[in-house]
């Protein structure tokens, strides 16, 4: 990617201050994420082992891609899983700060000795967040909400609901989303085909089925934003076959699509209180991107916008653009929540009868609640877990918002704030 060209982003920020003090931070996150482009701005000296002349010198002597200028920046380092361990002996000698930057896709095949910790520190990178992509100017941030100095909560946008849709098609992978059309379909295509071909068999799982697997991928897909089980995830990949496969045949498949970071669930919140027990357990599905999980099923933005239905379903609660919508507001909550080092789940109780689409938890464990709704207007129904929420935790509650589609940041009179998705920020 041309620098000049570069959208800066969130981990940016987290990526300079780690770097003044920490000798080795890996950047890791799915591939096209960004993460090369991030890392080339900072990196002195470079090495790229998804070049087989570099991937070569790797596997005969780890430590000759260690030298040159600081920082030395060893890019898709998964695949000669020696490199780890030279870098944290590096570190274990004492190298200064801002030393070494790693960059990873998926999980080695072979795994390093040593888990690294304490010595090199991971940091996540997702897809670009609405205000990373420059959508409209963010005007609420989760910050100041997760601080308690959100009470007053302004803002209009002219951002539409389909607007939303399309930047669910459009994904946050930066190369991917400035294409159009049909260019931007076929780019989406390959990148789930190249999972399918290429990705899976790096992986030491070569695919023999590929139509299996790919029915696979469209069941995540249409579970985005459910609890589904696995038995209901694998009717819907499996749907008009009578001998289903066994758990053991088909885990690996999300094994692997966990490891190359293409599933990213957000897993059940775990409170403090004594209601732990009526809490569900299970995570929200999400692929890495709406986008993906869009093209995975076939769907453009007026399939969408119409209602179209995919192939592959799961039983769900409300339209499946809404739970899209989720994810397109998850990805971008996710990425904020991590600038302040607060966590992410969500709140189920196994009734089902409460629900709440994020909670964002900070380190004293106070917490914002967050429901996603699409629509442009908010009622007394769309509110009632948050209020009742509120009504569990009292004062560890910070602040209760709805994300929504509509043109108004605004806080109601029950003191629940109102948020259009594209005035939300960091």
């Amino acid at each position: 990617m041309n620098l000049q060209q570069y959208r800066p982003r969130i981990v940016d920020e987290e990526l300079d201050e780690l770097l003044i003090e920490l000798p080795a931070i890996s950047l890791e996150g799915p591939r096209g994420v960004g993460k090369t482009a991030t890392a080339e701005r900072r990196a002195r000296t470079a090495y790229y082992l998804d070049v087989p002349a570099q991937t070569a010198v790797a596997s005969a002597d780890p430590t000759l891609v260690l030298a040159g200028d600081a920082p030395v920046l060893i890019d898709e380092w998964q695949r000669e899983p020696a490199v780890w361990d030279a870098v944290r002996r590096a570190v274990d000698r004492g190298c200064e700060p801002g030393r070494f930057l790693l960059t990873g896709s998926a999980a080695p095949i072979s795994a390093p000795s040593h888990s690294g910790a304490g010595r090199i520190v991971t940091l996540r990178m997702r897809p670009m967040t609405l205000a990373e992509r420059g959508v409209e100017e963010p005007t609420v941030g989760l910050e100041g909400l997760l601080a308690g100095a959100g009470r007053h909560v302004a803002g209009k946008t002219a951002v539409s609901l389909p607007d939303y849709v399309e930047e669910i098609v459009r994904s946050g992978f930066p190369a991917i989303r400035e294409l159009t059309g049909r260019a931007r379909r076929r780019q989406l295509d390959g990148y789930l085909r190249r999972i399918i071909d290429t990705d899976f068999r790096d992986q030491g799982h070569p695919v023999r089925r590929p139509e299996v697997l790919t029915r696979w991928m469209e069941a995540y897909a249409a579970a985005t934003a459910t609890t589904a089980s696995f038995e209901k995830v694998r009717d819907a990949a499996t749907g008009g076959v009578a001998d289903k496969p066994a758990k053991t045949t088909t885990m690996p498949y999300r094994d692997v699509l966990s490891s190359l970071m293409i599933l990213d669930p957000v897993p059940a919140w775990i409170p403090s209180g004594n209601w732990l027990h009526r809490l569900g357990q299970s995570p929200k599905h999400h692929l890495a991107d709406p986008g993906l999980a869009a093209r995975a099923l076939g769907l453009d933005a007026g399939a969408l916008l119409t209602g179209d239905q995919p192939r592959t379903s799961v039983p769900r609660d409300g339209t499946l653009l809404g739970h899209l919508f989720e994810s397109l507001v998850t990805l971008s909550v996710r990425v904020f929540a991590q600038r302040v080092d607060a966590s992410v789940g969500h709140l189920r109780l196994h009734s089902g009868r409460r629900e709440v689409d994020l909670i964002v938890e900070r380190a004293d464990r106070r917490v914002v609640a967050l429901e996603v709704k699409l629509g442009n207007t908010i009622n007394d129904d769309d509110v009632a877990g948050l209020i009742w929420l509120r009504e569990q935790l009292g004062e560890d509650l910070v602040d209760a918002v709805v994300i929504h589609t509509g043109p108004r940041a605004y806080r109601r009179k029950d003191g629940v704030a109102v948020v259009p998705a594209a005035l939300l920020g960091p």
